[in-house]
């Protein structure tokens, strides 16, 4: 058992710290394409950061060779979203009060477009509904409609990448990892650091589904139930650490961008691998996550659309996930 946490601890590390490198060659990758900031932030570093839970639903749908396995996938492509719209937001809100003072944020508001975020709340409210729905019924065309999803997304990708944009994106550029003293690298080393840092997180996030699968044995828990609790908040680290850096920068615009563009992937991605390889049929607990998704975004929406948003308005979407937390726990004690 020690040698399976330890494996699990390495595998998150892994995914971790390949992301960092995936997400910087990506906004290079940006950079050279001429894209703007707001886009990379919620097309470019947000497919960065949420890659490493996509990676696992991918590799425990596609690969897993037992149900276990693949349930680990749905509770991955069902726990990242209420990890994102609960803690990552929460997270921001508490960045924000805690460095107040140092930005000099009397006021507490959050200095971001709230139209266009409560509209991104909106998008993602409406595709996780129709998700949500499809995991409480069961019909024979039900895995082609995964189809659906990917062009929920590439719309959603595409209005990003065309909407106007007249931030500098040099603002959220890092030197490359790999040049770290160039401040122009070239695009092959660009290349090289985004194509081995997306390997690596394959690699790892193989090691990481089979890890969860054998805590899930040992624990006697169902494997989506280890997945729900443990894999989100594993995986979606880079999106709440970049939140905390990018706030504690005064750029709050930038984390909920990331924040919110790394929803709109979990909502639409992983469900269309869900739906194509997997019944795509919730029990107890995968109900409880999606009503309490539905329950933050609904809220954040409206904080959104009324306009300015103080940071401590975001924090009760956290107590949602900690309800959460009580509830798997209460039942893993009594199954």
């Amino acid at each position: 058992m020690l040698i399976t946490w330890c494996l699990f601890i390495v595998s998150a590390g892994a995914i971790y710290a390949a992301s960092e490198y995936f997400a910087n060659g990506i906004e290079w990758l940006g950079h050279k394409a001429g894209i703007g900031a707001t886009a990379t932030g919620t097309v470019l570093a947000a497919f960065g950061t949420a890659l490493p839970e996509t990676a696992v639903t991918f590799v425990a749908v596609v690969f897993g060779k037992t149900p276990q396995a693949r349930d680990i996938g749905v509770g991955a492509a069902m726990g990242g979203p209420l990890v994102l719209a609960t803690i990552s937001y929460a997270v921001v809100g508490v960045a924000l009060l805690c460095n107040q003072r140092r930005l000099k944020r009397a006021d507490q508001v959050l200095r971001v477009d709230s139209r266009r975020l409560a509209r991104d709340q909106s998008w993602f409210l409406a595709i996780f509904v129709v998700k949500f729905g499809l995991g409480l019924v069961a019909f024979a065309i039900k895995p082609w409609l995964g189809l659906l999803f990917l062009a929920a997304y590439a719309a959603y990708a595409w209005r990003e990448l065309r909407s106007n944009d007249s931030a500098p994106i040099d603002e959220i550029l890092e030197p490359l990892k790999l040049r770290p003293g160039s401040p122009d690298p070239g695009w092959r080393w660009v290349l090289v650091q985004t194509v081995a840092a997306l390997l690596l997180i394959a690699a790892a996030s193989r090691l990481f589904v089979t890890q969860l699968e054998a805590i899930g044995w040992v624990l006697g828990m169902p494997a989506h139930l280890v997945a729900l609790m443990l894999s989100p908040v594993a995986t979606e680290l880079p999106e709440t650490v970049n939140a905390m850096i990018w706030v504690r920068q005064g750029k709050e615009r930038l984390a909920l961008a990331n924040i919110s563009g790394a929803m709109m992937i979990q909502a639409t991605i992983p469900s269309s691998l869900g739906l194509f390889a997997t019944p795509w049929l919730f029990d107890a607990p995968l109900i409880a996550a999606g009503a309490l998704t539905i329950a933050a975004v609904a809220h954040l929406w409206w904080l959104f659309r009324g306009g300015e948003v103080k940071a401590r308005r975001l924090l009760p979407v956290a107590l949602l996930y900690v309800a959460f937390a009580v509830f798997i726990v209460g039942r893993a004690s009594h199954s």
